[in-house]
């Protein structure tokens, strides 16, 4: 297969790539969309006509956000809905809830390199439950409204960080290794990927596509467990301790946004599915330890894939 491009780059921001795209008609859902790049691409598809509910474990900031939106689109059905990916409940009532055809569903929700190792209810890590199997659950629980709409598209937000570390299938929730925050979170970014990957092939017979991204550096919410170390190492903090609003080499959350708002709504790349993406093009196989670009075998591996899938399901008892 070659590799996808697009005239869109490291710069390009949620509003040039929505640019004369036309959504009227559509509905899309934006897991984590009161801030950050969630709240970019879910400006930018309301601004192209798209109905946007805002799925949200804050529905009070969801609200301000909501407004927010409305105010600078003129878009007045924007929609706020309670969902905590860590709490299977607030996921079966959303999906519960939902009726007629999703056309767009964007996984952008996560949390990350939480310091201690914590778990759900259910037993497992907290942060493969929340970044991976909460939107598995999610997206299990949406099948048939995706179906209904002909032509869905799911876009799942991974990171670079997946090329940390490979699912570890014998000991996914550090019941025996050491916990690490990184590793975690890195996991959980390839089990994002991983589940994209069977998607696509599971669910092309219904009309719907597929695809993970990392949307690149970008300062939100995000690193908020992130300490003084850390946010110096990553180059967002300067020496006299004052956290950069944009490090160099960072971006925006307009820029952050452009390649998730690409693989939701753009014709560039309608009709692919299966791929991982970064600055708006597909990204190159790498090594890890390479650097924080490109995309690790062991994240497309279609055997892994379905492995991840199954354990996945069984996990969520679908």
């Amino acid at each position: 297969m070659s590799r996808i491009t697009t005239p869109f780059h490291a710069q390009s921001t949620a509003a040039e790539v929505i640019d004369g795209v036309d959504l009227t008609g559509k509905r899309a859902v934006v897991t984590g969309g009161s801030s950050g790049i969630g709240l970019e691409t879910a400006r930018a598809l309301a601004s192209a006509g798209a109905q946007v509910t805002l799925a949200v474990r804050n529905t009070d900031a969801g609200e301000r956000a909501a407004a927010e939106i409305r105010a600078t689109t003129g878009r007045d059905d924007v929609r706020v809905a309670l969902l905590d990916l860590a709490d299977r409940s607030t996921i079966d009532a959303f999906t519960a809830d939902w009726t007629g055809p999703l056309h767009i569903l964007v996984n952008n929700a996560g949390v990350m390199a939480l310091p201690e190792l914590t778990a759900t209810p259910e037993g497992w890590e907290t942060q493969f439950a929340t970044n991976h199997l909460g939107h598995a659950a999610l997206t299990l629980g949406l099948r048939e409204a995706l179906t209904a709409a002909e032509g869905a598209r799911v876009v799942v937000v991974s990171s670079a960080a997946h090329l940390i570390s490979p699912v570890v299938f014998d000991d996914i929730h550090f019941a025996s290794r050491p916990y690490e925050a990184w590793s975690a979170y890195g996991q959980s970014k390839t089990a994002a990927i991983l589940f994209t990957v069977a998607m696509a092939k599971k669910w092309a017979a219904d009309g719907i596509t597929a695809n993970a991204l990392h949307p690149g550096g970008i300062m939100t919410n995000l690193q908020r467990h992130l300490d003084v170390a850390q946010l110096r190492f990553v180059g967002a903090m300067d020496e006299q301790g004052r956290r950069l609003d944009v490090p160099p080499g960072w971006k925006t959350p307009q820029q952050g946004a452009a390649t998730s708002v690409l693989l939701a709504a753009s014709p560039h790349v309608r009709g692919v599915s299966g791929r991982y993406f970064e600055d708006s093009a597909e990204a190159v196989v790498t090594e890890p330890g390479a650097g924080m670009s490109g995309v690790a075998a062991y994240a497309l591996d279609a055997n892994d894939a379905d492995r991840l899938w199954d354990e996945t399901v069984r996990l969520l008892g679908r």
